[in-house]
């Protein structure tokens, strides 16, 4: 697979991973409003430090599931589950109305660099997350786990993060003024993507019997 190819694929699923609402992507949006543009860039940076060594990991573990079938199929079932569980939630159960995050206290740009890094360090989510989509581009014949195929679709996915990160720093201040529509606007999305996420699983699931 074009390594060129591979770093958008990357930049995309990445892209996807962190378009819903969540503590990363509205703290760097509400650093940014509150304290500046550079301190809220400064803590994506931090976050994206933490992203390339989680999916580095992922991909290194994919990598081990790739060669072990019986345990690909059964992650695909709980993928499955999860993806159909989290599909139900943003389409027809998930609250129109976010919580308002707390007032960041630290100020110096290095802090809000750190703290990128640990709040990154504790959303350990992006490494199941990464793992199963490699297995999955693997298993489709998009990519293989050579380093230079691993190096560039990590380097699509620290980039895709960064991407989406600086599009909730862009454009909170409209976010903000609209909170209702936008959060509806927002789980319709994230429902229908993880709707098609599950489709696809289910029929690489139906090919495997």
């Amino acid at each position: 697979m074009n390594i060129t190819i591979l770093f958008f694929l990357g930049l995309i699923i990445a892209l996807v991973g962190v378009i819903p609402p969540g503590l990363l992507n509205m703290t760097a949006a509400k650093i940014s409003l509150k304290e500046g543009h550079v301190r809220g860039v400064m803590f994506s940076i931090g976050v994206c430090v933490i992203v390339l060594f989680q999916t580095a990991i992922a991909a290194i573990f994919a990598s081990y599931l790739s060669n072990h079938s019986e345990v690909v199929k059964i992650l695909q079932r709980v993928a499955f589950v999860i993806f159909v569980l989290i599909t139900v939630y943003f389409l027809l159960i998930a609250k129109k109305e976010s919580k308002e995050l707390k007032e960041p206290q630290s100020r110096s740009k290095k802090s809000r660099f750190f703290q990128g890094l640990l709040m990154s360090a504790i959303n350990v989510f992006p490494i199941p997350y990464q793992a199963y989509m490699t297995v999955t581009l693997a298993s489709i014949g998009w990519m293989d786990f050579t380093k230079i195929s691993i190096s560039s679709y990590v380097a699509g996915a620290v980039m895709g993060t960064f991407v989406m990160l600086y599009v909730y720093i862009f454009f909170f201040h409209k976010i903000k003024d609209k909170p209702i529509a936008s959060q509806r606007s927002m789980n319709y999305l994230i429902g229908s993507i993880t709707g098609i996420i599950s489709v696809v699983t289910l029929i690489n699931i139906i090919k495997d019997l």
